[in-house]
């Protein structure tokens, strides 16, 4: 990821040390107020406690995905994960570290959007159901989903989160999480850029001087309301060199709330 911009700092309430359901990190993110980051920066070890890896059989990142309760994670459909072969990794930070206690799951069942279109990339959502409980704790611990009629008004904090590359021309996926706080795109500003490309199923973000990357795909973008982190979008495309001064779409989590909800009480 590459980061210039973040927005105002706002109230944070949290008890160290204390999972207190979704959206609160027991360990507090330090999304600073600066205006000239360049290339990223490194999260806070533990802070996003949803952030997961899907990983291949041989540890490879491919991409990332959110924990929205113990049993399940949200990713982008066009991650493509196997249930044969892929894993989903929760609590990791650093991945070139072999001393982090990790938990490490199966995919059960991945449930894909009925109308997901390979194309046009429309309603890239996928549902993975682990194979046994996520063991929730300071460092492991679920995010809130947007609710279906969910507003986002300017000025709210938003982050987004991943292992993705750090530069458009960069080879290898950072080693170490990164956050970068983007601003929020309106649909008719993002259709600026990318014409109908976009449509009613997207929120985008960026174009500020921060982008999400290769490897960031299916990471959580989520946004601070009130004193609690809501998952707002899912990180789906965006230009091939990650352009930070073009917005880049995520999944509007909120038009797939419904659809989520009947997903988890049918499995």
């Amino acid at each position: 990821m590459t980061l210039l911009w973040a927005p105002a700092a706002a109230a944070y309430l949290t008890l160290l040390g204390t999972v207190l359901g979704c959206g609160v990190p027991a360990i507090r993110p330090n999304v600073r107020d600066t205006e000239r980051i360049v290339n990223g920066e490194n999260a806070v070890p533990g802070s996003w406690p949803w952030q997961v890896s899907l990983q291949t059989s041989s540890g490879a990142h491919y991409c990332g995905g959110s924990l929205i309760n113990e049993n399940w994670v949200v990713t982008a459909a066009h991650c493509n994960p196997r249930s044969l072969s892929h894993v989903v990794v929760l609590g990791e930070y650093d991945r070139s570290s072999n001393a982090e206690q990790v938990q490490v799951k199966k995919i059960a069942k991945a449930i894909t959007h009925p109308s997901w279109d390979s194309r046009t990339l429309n309603n890239d959502i996928t549902l993975l159901k682990l194979s046994t409980p996520a063991q929730l704790n300071t460092r492991v611990s679920p995010v809130c989903l947007a609710s279906a009629t969910e507003t986002l008004p300017e000025g709210l904090k938003c982050v987004t989160t991943g292992w993705g590359r750090t530069s458009g021309v960069a080879n290898n996926p950072a080693a170490k999480l990164q956050q970068v706080a983007i601003p929020l795109v309106t649909v008719n500003q993002c259709q600026q850029y990318w014409g109908n490309r976009v449509t009613s199923s997207m929120v985008c973000a960026g174009g500020a001087g921060a982008s999400s990357c290769q490897g960031d795909s299916g990471g959580p973008l989520v946004c601070m309301k009130g004193s609690v982190w809501n998952l707002i979008g899912i990180v789906s495309w965006g230009t091939t060199n990650c352009n930070v001064r073009t917005p880049a779409a995520y999944t509007r989590v909120s038009k797939f709330r419904s659809w989520i909800d009947q997903v988890i009480a049918r499995n």
